[in-house]
């Protein structure tokens, strides 16, 4: 029997923080962050000394107190950023490069540093982060190459959803990247209903994606499919070892099978349209649910002992037609 818990607390909220039940007359609290867990209001208030997954670069350098990015550390794009420039402009408060100025020789860290994305680097342009190669490099060349993995993993009927992966109906996901880019990929769903892809017909770099529209492309033999792009922007990158080599998206939908980065002006707006964690597990399992309808129909019924769809449907089962698939899941 699991063991009963006291209903006023919680043991895992966030590092850091204090908490206490909220209700509707706590609407207006200004100290407290307002949170819903468990379907129950929480107040949590960050402690002076409380630590955050993702630091501001304004907190690390000693002019803030506590601060998280809420804005992927895409600091160009950042109103709090351009809100505290403009603080510092006016003198009304320091600027974070003039806070790390003050710190000893030793402790004149790196901005990427400070926020917790690369290993420790002592910075060599004195915070003129526009004259410095690094900075250019690292934001345009090693976060869009860097490779990703899916922290947690989920598996719905043998299909794997990752945990933070953003996903379109059409079953390409996005993730968001440091920086703002945006990763995208085909998810281990359409890869193992349609099979093993002859060629992936990717968009050139600086080609301008629509949400919702068709994207890219996949072919296997004669059977063309249209893909539709699960967000807005512009093609920065490419991956070009799994256009040479289609294979890898199937082996690492999530890893090293991305396909190609985006970069867009409005990454919430085009987030928010999207499904992630508990909905996209929903959603799998109901698309699993609509392909074993499928295939009953053409196959009979499936064996009732919980087994695991096959990794190339499509090529097993070539009667339920690729027009017919790619129009039920792919909605192209």
């Amino acid at each position: 029997m699991a063991e009963k818990k006291n209903k006023t607390q919680r043991s895992q909220v966030g590092f850091g923080s204090t908490y206490k039940k909220g209700n509707g007359s706590d609407r207006s609290a200004q100290q407290e962050i307002q949170s819903v867990l468990g379907g129950q209001s929480w107040l949590i208030k960050p402690d002076k000394t409380a630590k955050t997954t993702n630091p501001c670069l304004w907190m690390q350098a000693g002019v803030v107190k506590f601060k998280n990015c809420d804005n992927y550390y895409d600091c160009t794009s950042c109103k709090y950023d351009h809100a505290m420039d403009q603080k510092a402009a006016k003198g009304k408060q320091i600027s974070w490069q003039a806070a790390m100025k003050r710190r000893p020789d030793l402790d004149r860290v790196c901005r990427h540093s400070l926020t917790g994305r690369i290993e420790k680097r002592m910075c060599a342009y004195d915070y003129e982060c526009g004259k410095c190669d690094f900075d250019q490099y690292f934001e345009d060349v090693w976060t869009v190459k860097a490779k990703a993995f899916p922290g947690e993993m989920q598996q719905v009927r043998g299909f794997d959803v990752p945990m933070g992966y953003y996903f379109h109906n059409g079953h390409a996901w996005a993730r968001i990247e440091s920086g703002g880019y945006i990763r995208v990929g085909l998810d281990d769903f359409a890869l193992k209903v349609l099979g093993q892809a002859d060629a992936l017909d990717l968009p050139l770099i600086g080609k301008e994606l629509d949400q919702s529209k068709v994207g890219w492309g996949l072919k296997r033999k004669n059977n063309l499919a249209d893909v539709l792009s699960p967000v807005d922007g512009v093609i920065m990158e490419v991956n070009s070892n799994v256009r040479e080599n289609p294979k890898l998206a199937n082996n690492e939908p999530y890893g090293d099978g991305w396909l190609f980065m985006v970069r867009t002006p409005d990454i919430k707006g085009t987030m928010k349209k999207l499904m992630v964690d508990q909905d996209s597990l929903s959603w799998i399992n109901a698309e699993v649910t609509q392909l074993e309808t499928m295939i009953e129909e053409v196959a009979g019924p499936l064996a009732a002992d919980g087994g695991y769809l096959a990794d190339d449907i499509y090529g097993n089962l070539p009667d339920l037609g690729w027009k017919n698939l790619t129009q039920k899941f792919l909605r192209t």
